[in-house]
C-alpha cells in the first residue's frame, strides 16, 4: 500500500518525510519474544529431568505437543500483532501537513491531520542513554488549540525534524497568508 493512498495527497503536495519509530525500541519486543519462545523448552527439560518416566507417557507427549503448538501460535499471533503496530504506526509530512497514522491492533487505525502553518511550536525531548546514543527521541508538535498536538513518539534525528518542521511552517504560513491577502484586496 503507498503512502498517497492512505493520505489522500492533493496534487500540488509532496511527501517530505515518513517517519516511523527508531528500529531500535522494537527491540525490547523481539527479545521478550524470544524468552516466550524458550519458556516451553525449559519446562520440558525440566519434566524431563524431574519426572522422567511421566514424560514417556504417549497420552502427555500427545498432550504436550497439543499445548505446545497453540502456545507457539498464540506467541506468533502477538509478535506478528506488535510488528504491525510498530510497522503501520507513521507520522507523514508532507510541504502542506503533517498526517499522524495511528495503528492500534491488526484492524484499528487512526489518521489525523494538522496544516503546517497553524504550528505553534516544536519541541524535542531526548531523555536516556540509548536516545542520546542513538539519536532518537519525542517531537511535539503544538499549535493554538489545546486538543490538536501531534507527538512523532522515538522517532530517528528529532533536532533535524523539528528543524526541518519549523522551516516547512515558515514555508507554509507565507503561502497562506499571501493567499489570505490576494482574496482580501
Amino acid at each position: 500500500m503507498h503512502v498517497s493512498y492512505l493520505i489522500k495527497q492533493k496534487s500540488y503536495e509532496r511527501v517530505v518525510h515518513i517517519l516511523r519509530r527508531h528500529p531500535v525500541t522494537f527491540l525490547p519486543k523481539v527479545l521478550f519474544f524470544i524468552l516466550l519462545i524458550l519458556v516451553p523448552i525449559a519446562i520440558f527439560l525440566l519434566f524431563k529431568n524431574l519426572f522422567p518416566l511421566f514424560i514417556e507417557k504417549e497420552m502427555i507427549q500427545v498432550l504436550g505437543i497439543l499445548l505446545g503448538s497453540l502456545y507457539y501460535f498464540g506467541i506468533l499471533l502477538f509478535f506478528y500483532t506488535e510488528f504491525v503496530i510498530f510497522y503501520l504506526d507513521m507520522w507523514v509530512v508532507t510541504n502542506d501537513r503533517i498526517i499522524d497514522i495511528e495503528q492500534f491492533g491488526l484492524f484499528s487505525r487512526t489518521i489525523s491531520e494538522l496544516d503546517l502553518f497553524r504550528i505553534q511550536d516544536v519541541t524535542t525531548d531526548v531523555h536516556g542513554i540509548f536516545p542520546t546514543l542513538l539519536h532518537y527521541g519525542t517531537v511535539t508538535v503544538k499549535t493554538a488549540s489545546d486538543n490538536i498536538n501531534i507527538v512523532f513518539h522515538d522517532v530517528p534525528q528529532p533536532n533535524k525534524i523539528r528543524e526541518e518542521l519549523i522551516q516547512l511552517s515558515h514555508e507554509d504560513r507565507k503561502y497562506h497568508y499571501n493567499l489570505d491577502q490576494k482574496t482580501d484586496s
